[in-house]
């Protein structure tokens, strides 16, 4: 899929997280395409497309403090935090979810991401300057069967959002989240086919969602073009959110 409408990033460094496959990688391309200098920041920061290949751990915050300290002496500044990296979790029943898999889950989907966002806004601030976009999930909202984890840290993503826009209102840092429906990428290999099938099932549009049209919503959200919205939660559901 072609982009769409054209954001000006020119001049703009960004920073996205699991920025080098599924969303993460067309966010990545998206904000290229607009003229913005790209650092990706993944476990496999190596496979990225980005202008700046940072391979860490979200679930480790001196990654992420060191990793955006790089960005800013290597590309001059942090304009743009995404933040794509995440799991899905096993698919399984709340009594069977071992100690392990909650605290892994956690740790990537809700700790990582505060721990990004910490790490942007000290750099932001000085510049009076800021967009973040955390990709949550429509699970955090309605909560997924099968998936007692990862709902739960999607739901903490949509609350960390809307805590830390509100924390930095008037600063000119932007805080907003979306919340996708299931979406086509390579995360869908750690799920049960039963557990997509139930996704799919419950989107109106009769499908699941590509990575370049979560990435469409995202180039907008960390654009210029956001100026009056903070602390908010934009579906990207195919018809499957009812508020």
């Amino acid at each position: 899929m072609a982009p769409g409408n054209a954001y000006d990033f020119e001049g703009r460094v960004a920073l996205v997280t699991g920025g080098a496959q599924g969303i993460g990688e067309a966010t990545t391309a998206r904000l290229q395409a607009g003229g913005a200098k790209v650092a990706v920041f993944d476990l496999n920061a190596a496979e990225g497309s980005g202008d700046l290949a940072v391979a860490g751990d979200v679930t480790r915050s001196a990654d992420l403090d060191a990793a955006v300290e790089r960005v800013v002496s290597e590309l001059g500044r942090l304009d743009v935090l995404v933040c794509c990296a995440g799991v899905s979790g096993d698919s399984l029943r709340t009594v069977d979810v071992p100690d392990e898999e909650w605290n892994r889950v956690l740790a990537i989907n809700a700790s990582g991401v505060f721990y990004a966002n910490r790490a942007a806004i000290r750099a932001m601030e000085p510049n009076g300057y800021g967009r973040i976009v955390n990709v949550a999930s429509i699970a955090g909202k309605e909560g997924n069967p099968m998936a007692t984890a990862y709902s739960s840290s999607k739901a903490a993503v949509i609350a960390m959002t809307k805590a830390i826009g509100k924390d930095v209102a008037g600063s000119g840092i932007l805080v907003n989240c979306i919340a996708p429906a299931v979406i086509h990428t390579p995360m869908l290999g750690d799920m049960t086919q039963e557990h997509v099938d139930y996704m799919v099932a419950r989107i109106p549009l009769g499908r699941m969602g590509k990575p370049e049209e979560v990435a469409s919503l995202i180039a907008f959200l960390a654009s210029e073009e956001l100026s009056f919205a903070t602390g908010a939660c934009f579906d990207l559901s195919g018809g499957r959110a009812v508020y």
